[in-house]
C-alpha cells in the first residue's frame, strides 16, 4: 500500500500539472497508471479496469470543484442553461456504475484503449466546433443529451468536457460558457458518477481491503493530495512552454498507450 499511495502522490502531481499546462482532463493519465499500479493492491483482473475508472473519476471531484468555483466567479457559468441539463447529468452518472458491472473488466479496457487513441487523434487534430447562430434543442432533447454525455464520461472515468463543449458551442453557446458549463457537468458527472461504482461494487466480492465500492481510497487519497497543488503550476508554465509541440508529443504518447491497452 506505502508504494501505491507513494506512486498515487507523485501521479496526482504529474496530473495536476499537465490539466493546466495542456488543459486536459486527468483520467486520461490516470487510468493507465492505474491499471498497472492497482494489481500491487490485491485488485484481480476482473474488477482491476471498474476501480481503475472509478477511483480515477472520484478523484475529479475536487480538482472540478476548483475550477467550476473559478469559472463561477468569472462569470462563466450558464446557470440556467445547467437546471435544464442537471437531470439528465444525474440519471446518466448514476446509471454509469451499474452499466460498467454489466461489461467484463476486459471489454471496458478496450473500449477505454479505443477512448484513448480518439483522445490522441483530437489533441492532434482538434475538432473546434464554429459559434454560430443556431440555438438549443428543446428541453427533452438536452435531457437525452445530457444522459449520454454522462454515461460516457463516468464510464471513461473523466469530465465529459471533450464531448460538451463542442456540442454547445455547436448551438450557439459563447466558447467561454461552453467551457464554465463543462467545469460544473465535470463536477456533477464525477460526483454523482463516484456515487453509482460505490453502490454497484458495494456487494461486489474480492475486492480488496480500503475499497468503498469500486473506489480504491489510498490511491484516490495520493491522487488528490497532490494534483490541485500543481494544477496552478502547469498553468503558470503554460504562459512559457511550448504547449502545441508538448501537447503533440503527449498525444503520441497516449495513442501508443491506448494501442497498448487494447492488445495487451
Amino acid at each position: 500500500m506505502f508504494t501505491i499511495v507513494v506512486s498515487c502522490i507523485a501521479l496526482g502531481a504529474f496530473i495536476g500539472f499537465m490539466a493546466g499546462l495542456l488543459g486536459i482532463g486527468g483520467g486520461v493519465i490516470a487510468v493507465p497508471v492505474l491499471l498497472f499500479l492497482l494489481p500491487m493492491a490485491g485488485v484481480v483482473p476482473e474488477h482491476l479496469t471498474h476501480v481503475a475508472i472509478a477511483t480515477s473519476l472520484a478523484a475529479i471531484i475536487l480538482t472540478g470543484a476548483s475550477s467550476a468555483r473559478a469559472h463561477h466567479a468569472r462569470g462563466n457559468i450558464p446557470w440556467h442553461l445547467l437546471t435544464i441539463m442537471l437531470p439528465g447529468l444525474i440519471v446518466g452518472a448514476l446509471s454509469a456504475g451499474f452499466i460498467s458491472s454489466l461489461f467484463s473488466a476486459q471489454l471496458l479496457k478496450q473500449v477505454f484503449a479505443g477512448f484513448l487513441v480518439l483522445m490522441a487523434l483530437q489533441m492532434v487534430f482538434p475538432f473546434k466546433a464554429a459559434e454560430g447562430e443556431r440555438s438549443l434543442p428543446a428541453s427533452p432533447y438536452l435531457f437525452v443529451t445530457a444522459m449520454f454525455v454522462a454515461i460516457i464520461a463516468a464510464l471513461m472515468g473523466i469530465g465529459g468536457g471533450i464531448l460538451f463543449i463542442p456540442f454547445l458551442t455547436w448551438c450557439g453557446v459563447q466558447m467561454r460558457h461552453a467551457i464554465g458549463f463543462s467545469s460544473v457537468t465535470g463536477l456533477m458527472i464525477a460526483l454523482f458518477g463516484s456515487l453509482s461504482y460505490v453502490f454497484a461494487g458495494w456487494a461486489t466480492q474480492g475486492l480488496p481491503e480500503y475499497t468503498l465500492g469500486y473506489i480504491y481510497l489510498p490511491a484516490l487519497f495520493g491522487i488528490v493530495c497532490t494534483s490541485m497543488l500543481t494544477a496552478p503550476l502547469g498553468a503558470k508554465a503554460a504562459s512559457v512552454w511550448p504547449t502545441a509541440r508538448l501537447k503533440k508529443i503527449f498525444a503520441v504518447m497516449l495513442f501508443f498507450t491506448g494501442i497498448k491497452l487494447a492488445l495487451s
